[in-house]
């Protein structure tokens, strides 16, 4: 009788379970549409090409701005740049502490405007002459393929006579046999 009481305790408690557990499922398949439409979609070439053409668009409109003093505000920025036209948006970029990273970005609402500020390189500003430059469109990959340098061998055809690899004392004076090198 004692085992009864305690197949039907466990069997309730089974049943709990899996009560929680079809409780969740219905919750999760609810969250599953609110979660697809937050997801970025993988985005077809079209849509990638025409966020490159608006970035390089940007990019046109904007400066770089170097040697800043970390205690510029963007609105002295903007301010020092207001007389070559309208600035939409002023942007320091900072670490990950917060911090000012001592350079800046300015974007126009016109093409002209960029040319105007390029003759504001070696201005001061804050008592630091800045360095202003056209901005370069970020080309992902850039970095990735550094060509060998031309004339440039990474070991050596022979080993000295007196050096052995494995460090076993003098060797005797004849010439190593070359290790096979195809990229040298």
């Amino acid at each position: 009788m004692e085992n009864e009481v305690e197949m039907g305790g466990s069997e309730s408690h089974d049943e709990h379970q899996i009560e929680d557990l079809n409780q969740r499922l219905e919750q999760m398949m609810e969250e599953k549409p609110k979660a697809q439409n937050d997801m970025p979609s993988v985005q077809d070439p079209a849509a990638a090409a025409a966020a490159q053409a608006s970035r390089e668009e940007v990019d046109s409109r904007s400066v770089f701005v170097g040697n800043v003093d970390y205690s510029c505000t963007p609105e002295e920025v903007q301010q020092h740049f207001q007389a070559c036209g309208t600035v939409n948006r002023v942007t320091i970029r900072s670490n990950k502490y917060g911090q000012p990273k001592g350079y800046a970005y300015v974007e126009f609402l016109e093409t002209e405007a960029v040319q105007e500020a390029l003759l504001l390189n070696e201005s001061e500003l804050h008592g630091r002459q800045l360095k202003v430059s056209a901005k370069r469109t970020n080309v992902p990959g850039l970095k990735q393929f550094r060509p060998r340098r031309v004339g440039f061998r990474s070991r050596s055809t022979h080993m000295p006579p007196y050096l052995c690899p494995y460090g076993y004392g003098k060797v005797p004076r004849f010439r190593m046999p070359m290790r096979y090198n195809p990229y040298y």
